[in-house]
């Protein structure tokens, strides 16, 4: 991938993650929300979907594992543009991961450096993040599309009363998560309006699942 390529995607994600942070709280830059906090807790959770007990036998959950690692990135994009972190050296580093493959036993300890930059230094570490995606073969392009779909998401979510306790994250039965995957399957990522389309599935099927009779009040 040229770097053109690597700059077009990553400030299209900040553009993204602006407008969001934004509708969450419109001074985010100035509040101390503690974005690291949120990194190592999604690093715990990512692990268990991964599997770590030597105990008990465990799968690992794909799907779920990219979507904790995108979750992370929401995150750390938001430290890395409050701290003036995004800049030409952001790109040059994701370029310069661009297409590398790492060893995938290492992911475990790959998640726990992820966790501990941000535990005990309270940043955000872009190294061991590209550590982890390429540990799991996670391409910048399928790190943006996954991002922009829980971009999509995020935002449904805050419009359906997320921050007051209104909305409810599982839908017949399972998790929003899940079905926001069900439904970028059946769309065209590369489509212009991938995320107007996504946005109007989720509402569909939100609404379908909890008509007005039995909303939440």
């Amino acid at each position: 991938m040229d770097r053109a390529t690597v700059a077009r995607l990553l400030e299209e994600m900040a553009r993204l993650q602006e407008a969001h942070n934004v509708e969450v709280a419109a001074d985010w830059r100035t509040r101390d929300f503690p974005y690291y906090r949120a990194i190592w807790v999604e690093c715990a959770e990512l692990l268990d979907h991964f599997g770590w007990k030597w105990w008990k036998h465990q799968e690992t959950d794909e799907e779920q594992v990219r979507l904790e690692l995108v979750d992370i990135w929401h995150f750390g994009l938001s430290l890395l543009l409050r701290d003036g972190g995004f800049d030409d050296g952001l790109v040059d580093r994701f370029h310069r991961a661009a297409g590398q493959r790492r060893d995938r036993a290492r992911f475990r300890e790959d998640v726990e450096a992820l966790a501990t930059e941000a535990l005990a230094r309270r940043r955000f570490s872009v190294d061991a993040f590209l550590a982890c995606t390429n540990s799991l073969g996670l391409s910048l392009e399928d790190l943006y599309r996954a991002y922009v779909g829980k971009n999509v998401l995020n935002n449904f979510r805050q419009h359906q009363g997320y921050a007051r306790g209104a909305y409810r994250k599982d839908w017949a039965g399972r998790e929003d998560n899940a079905h926001l995957m069900e439904l970028v399957r059946t769309l065209d990522p590369e489509a212009p309006d991938f995320a107007e389309a996504l946005y109007g599935a989720l509402e569909r099927r939100y609404a379908e699942s909890f008509p007005p009779s039995s909303s939440a009040s």
